[in-house]
């Protein structure tokens, strides 16, 4: 089934215009055959105005001519005159309208608290923002400070769930080894060993409160 802009249109001129059996048409424009069938007589489209798929690129009279002396034919799409131009790489920082600038430090923010791992460059590149902006949404010295909450960048509409996918699974592995630094330095719940017997931690509790205590150190702040 061919992907033809308005089917049923062009189905119309098909039959107004060649010879072509109703399964052709039918086919080509992805109807049934039995609703082309009512387009030819009056039951479905009535009073639509065809659409030439010849002007419109979809299809080349040779290739109707082949369908018109081949009922099993299959007619084929016309390949686009116009070759597919590749985007060229963005370079630099991306474009943000100025309504958006104001959200820019939000997900700065949102980076900072969420993906750590992602570099300040690829935060630059990504939602085009400033290394000093990033700093100082980091050091909570930036001008607007108190009123920053941290919102992705795609909610904000700074760029696409895909571009951000993107940056966060080129950071994994740098999110791997700052967790494994951190459970080096010893930091992180669950890090500290545990005792064999429980009567050590009573030990260590009684040492840490045990304490004589006279009537003059009671009374010491009352004088």
């Amino acid at each position: 089934m061919a992907d033809v802009l308005m089917p049923r249109a062009t189905a119309v001129w098909l039959l107004d215009n060649t010879t072509l059996t109703f399964a052709q048409i039918a086919k080509f424009c992805g109807l049934h055959h039995l609703e082309v069938k009512g387009i030819a007589d009056g039951d479905v489209a009535e009073n639509m105005r065809g659409v030439d798929p010849i002007a419109g690129g979809m299809l080349s009279r040779e290739e109707i001519a082949k369908g018109e002396e081949n009922p099993d034919y299959d007619l084929q799409v016309a390949k686009s005159k116009i070759a597919h131009i590749p985007q060229p790489k963005r370079k630099g920082s991306r474009y943000t309208p100025v309504i958006r600038r104001q959200d820019k430090p939000d997900a700065v923010a949102w980076f900072i608290r969420n993906h750590p791992e992602v570099t300040d460059a690829q935060i630059i590149k990504l939602i085009g923002t400033t290394k000093t902006t990033i700093n100082n949404v980091r050091d909570k010295s930036h001008w607007n400070a108190q009123n920053i909450r941290p919102v992705d960048p795609v909610t904000l509409g700074l760029c696409s769930q895909i571009e951000l996918d993107e940056v966060i699974a080129k950071a994994s592995d740098r999110r791997r080894k700052m967790e494994a630094e951190k459970i080096a330095r010893g930091e992180g719940p669950g890090l500290v060993p545990t005792r064999d017997n429980a009567g050590d931690y009573e030990e260590e509790a009684e040492d840490t409160f045990k304490k004589d205590i006279s009537a003059d150190d009671v009374f010491r702040d009352f004088d």
